[in-house]
Order: C-alpha cells, then structure tokens, then sequence
C-alpha cells in the first residue's frame, strides 16, 4: 500500500498540555461549511503522545491540507480518558464541524456523546477501535484485526515447518476487541483450538515494553521451552525478545507480532522479530477525512466497515504464505 498523502504539511508537534485543547489548520482554504467556507473536521485520539496515533493525525492533516477542510485535534490525558473525549466531542460540536474521527477509549461509556453529536447532524466515524455497539457511530475505518493475527499465524505455523509448537500469547488486557481478535485470529491462523495445550503460556502486557518483558520471564519459569511467541503489538514482542536474550535463547524463538510501526519493523529487518503484520494509521484518517468532506459537499455519508488493509511484513518468507519485505515495510510503515 501506497502513501497517497504525501505534502509538505508539517506535523504538528503534541504537548500534554494542549492535549485537550482543539488545534485547527487549514482555516483560510475554501470549501464547503465551516467559518470561511471551509469543511470543518475533528480527529480525537486516545493520546496525543502515541507513534500510532501521531501517525494518524499526519494523515488527517495531509488529507485536510489536500482537501481544503479545516482540521481541529484532540486526544484523552492518558489512554482510557474518556471523559477528556467526551469534552473534546463537545467542544468540536459546539465548534460546528461536520464530521468526529475517533479512537474511542472507552468504547462503550464513549456512545452517550457520540448519539448527541449524531443527533446535531454531524457524521461520527471511529478509527481503529470501534465503538460498542459498532453502529454507535456511522461507520468503522480499521484494520481488520482477525485478519492480522490470521496472518502472522499462518506464518508461524509455516515456519514451524511440522515441529512441535510450544505457544507463549503475550495479549493486551481482558475485554479490549482488538487485543482478543488479533489472539483468536493467531490461534485460528495457526490452526488451533480455544485453550489448546500447544498454548503454554498466556500474559497480558497492555502492550507495554517493560510488562512484555516481565510476561516473558514470567511465562519462561512457568515453560523453559518456549519456542513460538505471538504478542499484540511489537513493544511487547520487543519485551520479549529482551527476557529471551537474557536467557540466551532469542535466536531459536519464533516470535511474531502486529502492528508495523517503523519501529518494529526495524526489529523484524534486524531479526529480532520474524515478522507482523502492518496496519496504516494514517490511511485510516486520510480517508476518515476524505468521508466527512464527502459528507458536507453532498450528504454522501459514510457507513458501516471499510477496511484499511493489513500486509505481513517478513524477511524470512514461509512457504504458502504471501508477504512483503522489510524494504517495502518501511516505506510503508503505518502509512
């Protein structure tokens, strides 16, 4: 996948202590709505210091710039900050945009506000993370998470290539839609059942590095022999691969990931990771942008699921399972 919003819009740069404020760009274009004829779109993120989530607000100010459209940004103090969201939500209402891009927080406890926006007239996408229920808001921009775990399950259950597989999951935390689809759809890639006992070991890390690491220890004292590790993201998978080394063993664990930041892809072209599968932030809000401009010009309005793509990122192709190279993974990463 391309990146198809490449200008010269600088990124702006985050501070805690704008991080509930609304920043704007684009207010002198012309277009449809907004003060000065510009459309006006909010983007309000679960944090405003996040790769993933910087990533995503390059792409809406690229595809605002490109658009026309007037561009305000807010994001939660911490993740799980829904009443900052819900602030934010308020805010843009009152700020009379068009349409809310959101990663919601707290996917239930977030719908209250996102209903009153919707009864205002103004079109609510979520990006990544969808709301509960999803057709809370109008329409879903996302990876698709089953799919991504599919994906770099089918790849290590190739490169096992037939040995037996001793499986340590380093999860994301009970109750969060992404961290169990991206589990189930590994498992089911690699073809295995629900509570298989090729699955030794089982931590949640929040996808934090440090908690990875401590996940591996944890899972190393409980099965010395480890040799497949599947992780919800690549600073997890990097934990590991730091326990693994302590211990002399990080060149004989398969270890396996999602996400395809430029980080972690460095870690797959560096064989610390075998390889992940890549999503694009920014492509999610370019098109998120593109929807709500849709929107005010002519009432087109979005609905329901679009998927943004997923592609596994490998330099140690498996056999039967298609993917790219660290090359192409970073000139695409989340982007």
């Amino acid at each position: 996948m391309k990146r198809t919003f490449r200008t010269a819009v600088s990124l702006v740069a985050a501070t805690a202590s704008a991080s509930l404020l609304l920043t704007a760009c684009g207010e002198g274009a012309k277009g449809a709505g907004g003060s000065g004829g510009a459309v006006k779109v909010g983007l309000i993120t679960k944090t405003d210091t996040n790769p993933f989530f910087v990533k995503m607000k390059e792409g809406a100010e690229e595809a605002a710039e490109k658009a026309g459209a007037q561009l305000s940004t807010a994001a939660g103090k911490f993740d799980g900050d829904n009443e900052g969201q819900v602030t934010a939500i308020e805010n843009m209402v009152a700020a009379g945009v068009k349409g809310i891009l959101i990663t919601p927080n707290d996917s239930k406890a977030i719908v209250p506000a996102i209903e009153q926006a919707r009864k205002k007239g103004v079109l609510v996408i979520a990006l990544d993370s969808p709301t509960d229920p999803q057709d809370a808001a109008d329409a879903l921009f996302a990876t698709d998470n089953l799919k991504a775990g599919v994906l770099i399950g089918e790849y290590a259950k190739a490169a096992m290539a037939g040995r037996p597989a001793k499986i340590a999951t380093l999860d994301l935390a009970p109750g969060v839609a992404v961290g169990q689809l991206r589990h189930d759809g590994f498992l089911q890639g690699f073809g295995l059942a629900k509570n298989d006992p090729a699955v030794v070991c089982s931590q949640d890390t929040g996808g934090d590095q440090a908690k990875g690491q401590t996940a591996m220890e944890n899972c190393l004292q409980k099965a010395p022999d480890i040799n497949v590790v599947y992780t919800i993201n690549e600073p997890a998978a990097l934990g590991a691969y730091s326990a693994l080394k302590a211990k002399g063993r990080q060149k004989d664990v398969l270890i396996v990931s999602v996400d395809g930041g430029c980080t972690g892809t460095n870690a797959v072209k560096d064989g610390k990771i075998a390889a992940t599968s890549q999503q694009y932030p920014l492509v999610m809000a370019a098109k998120g942008v593109e929807a709500v401009v849709a929107y005010a010009k002519n009432g087109t309005k979005a609905s329901g699921y679009v998927d943004t793509g997923v592609t596994l990122v490998t330099d140690a192709p498996a056999k039967g399972v298609a993917a790219k190279d660290t090359a192409y993974g970073l000139d695409n990463c989340w982007g």
